[in-house]
This record gives C-alpha cells, sequence and structure tokens, in this order.
C-alpha cells in the first residue's frame, strides 16, 4: 500500500513518519497492494488530529480521530479503520476480489470564497453506476449523512442517505 503523510500547518517528524508507517502496515493484509493510504496530522485547539483515508479498488475507508497525542489518535485511527473492514468484509471481500469499483479521480479542491458567491468549497469525484445498496456501503464507508450517486438501473443521479431514525432514504429524481 502507497502511504502519503502530510502535515497540515506543521512538519511531521521522521520518527513519526515511521510509526505511522509501521502501523499502516498492519491493514496491508486486508489489500493486495493496490491501496493508497493518505494520512494527515493536524493541531487545533491543542487536540491532535489524524485523518486517515484509505482508497483501494475505487472503495474508500475514512477515518479521523481527534486524540491528547498523535499516537492515541493514530492508534484510535487505525482501529476505526480496521472495524470498518470488518463490520463488511463479506460485501467488501466480494467487491474488492471483482474489482467492480472503478478507481476514483483525486478530489479537487477550490477553497478561493468569492464575494458575489456562497460556496465556500468544491468537491468533485467520477462515479460509477451503482446500485442503491452499493452506494448505502460507500456512505457508510466514508461515514458521512449522505451520498450521490447514479443508479445502474436508470442512470439518473440519485441521493442515499441516513435519516433520523436511522434508517436509510433514497431520492430519485422525477423525469419531467
Amino acid at each position: 500500500m502507497k502511504i502519503t503523510i502530510v502535515g497540515r500547518q506543521m512538519s511531521v517528524y521522521d520518527d513519526m513518519k515511521d510509526l505511522i508507517e509501521k502501523k499502516m502496515k498492519k491493514l496491508d493484509k486486508f489489500f493486495t497492494g493496490e491501496g493508497d493510504a493518505t494520512v494527515t496530522l493536524s493541531c487545533k485547539h491543542n487536540e491532535k488530529t489524524i485523518e486517515i483515508t484509505i482508497s483501494a479498488s475505487g472503495t474508500l475507508f475514512r477515518s479521523e480521530v481527534g486524540a491528547e497525542s498523535f499516537r492515541d489518535a493514530l492508534d484510535q485511527a487505525v482501529s476505526n479503520i480496521e472495524r470498518q473492514i470488518r463490520k463488511n468484509k463479506t460485501r467488501l471481500a466480494r467487491r474488492l476480489r471483482e474489482g467492480s469499483f472503478v478507481p476514483p479521480a483525486p478530489d479537487e479542491y477550490d477553497d478561493t470564497p468569492t464575494d458575489d458567491e456562497q460556496i465556500i468549497r468544491t468537491k468533485t469525484y467520477s462515479t460509477k453506476p451503482m446500485s442503491p445498496e452499493e452506494a448505502i456501503l460507500q456512505m457508510n464507508l466514508l461515514g458521512h449523512q449522505f451520498f450521490v450517486f447514479t443508479d445502474d438501473q436508470t442512470g439518473a443521479a440519485c441521493v442515499v442517505y441516513t435519516r433520523r431514525d436511522g434508517a436509510y432514504g433514497l431520492i430519485i429524481p422525477e423525469a419531467e
């Protein structure tokens, strides 16, 4: 697995990089070498935060943890990713083996605010047609409240979301 380590408004020392690579190697057993991991370290208000994002065969795993030290946050983040993988092991094993996801394009951010727009951030990603069940799986793996996808049956852009009662909702556009 290829690991990229980023420090936001800080520099990451070599001993921390070595520790991150050592902990991330524990996750290699779940991926067949094609995984890409990005580990982002930041410090805000004396809270150390680590964000881990792993992309493997188009499936994303993400964990963001804040703690008193980077070591504690790293341990918790790696265990969160491992828990996500184990929770969805059977579904993920089938999809990762079959390669049913196409790798997504890298995220592109435009953080330049303008006076006449209220949009603060723009995020783009590539999609492939999938069923609502696959979209729910992706949404849960990312830890988001909603997920936009292209329906494999109709070709329409749809949205799955988590309802307040814990159930899932599906928004399907109506053709005019």
